[in-house]
């Protein structure tokens, strides 16, 4: 498997590490091209968090494009351990929380996040990503005007959401990129007069 590169910003072109026998599938430099491509302007001086981190290589590339900080998640504590490592030698900031998805989402009570980078382990088979666990509880999580960027394998699908709108969803080969945002809240209104 080839190192994951940071493409472009602060630590354009350096190579990040990878933890020997990484089970993981890092996220192709043509796709994480694209999904920063789209997100554009969204990304200086954003609040980003990067659940299933894996060796931070998402975060990391929107740190060294201008966000504002970043939050990583990765449950396997040597894998952690690189991701810090990584930050070190691109010279970049992050907090590292070596904890599993669920349990951060569950725990943490800080302010909401611009940008949510998710990118778990591929299901084995198509499912309706709308169903799965982490969609109400990321939906706290989202600042007005955020996004969620989740990488999942193309034959899953999403179906309607009372916490999301309808992705916009691009496929790229075996995978695909959704962009979540949630729904706006619902309008007060004022009472009538009498």
């Amino acid at each position: 498997m080839s190192s994951p590169r940071v493409i472009t910003g602060s630590a354009g072109g350096l190579y990040l590490k990878v933890p020997k026998g990484f089970p993981s599938r890092p996220t192709q430099d043509r796709v994480k091209q694209a999904v920063f491509s789209s997100l554009g302007a969204l990304v200086p001086d954003a609040r980003v968090l990067d659940l299933f981190a894996g060796t931070g290589a998402l975060g990391i590339e929107a740190l060294s494009r201008g966000a504002r900080s970043a939050l990583f998640v990765e449950k396997d504590a040597r894998t952690a351990a690189v991701l810090k490592d990584n930050l070190l030698h691109c010279h970049l900031t992050g907090d590292v929380r070596s904890q599993s998805a669920q349990a951060f989402l569950e725990s943490y009570r800080g302010e909401p996040f611009d940008l949510i980078f998710l990118d778990p382990p591929y299901a084995k088979d198509a499912t309706n990503l709308a169903k799965s666990d982490l969609v109400p509880m990321l939906f706290p999580h989202v600042a007005g005007g955020g996004m969620v960027i989740w990488e999942h394998d193309g034959k899953n699908t999403w179906s309607e959401s009372r916490w999301f709108q309808p992705p916009r969803t691009v496929k790229y080969g075996a995978s695909a990129v959704s962009y979540l945002r949630p729904h706006p809240p619902a309008e007060t209104v004022p009472p009538a007069a009498d």
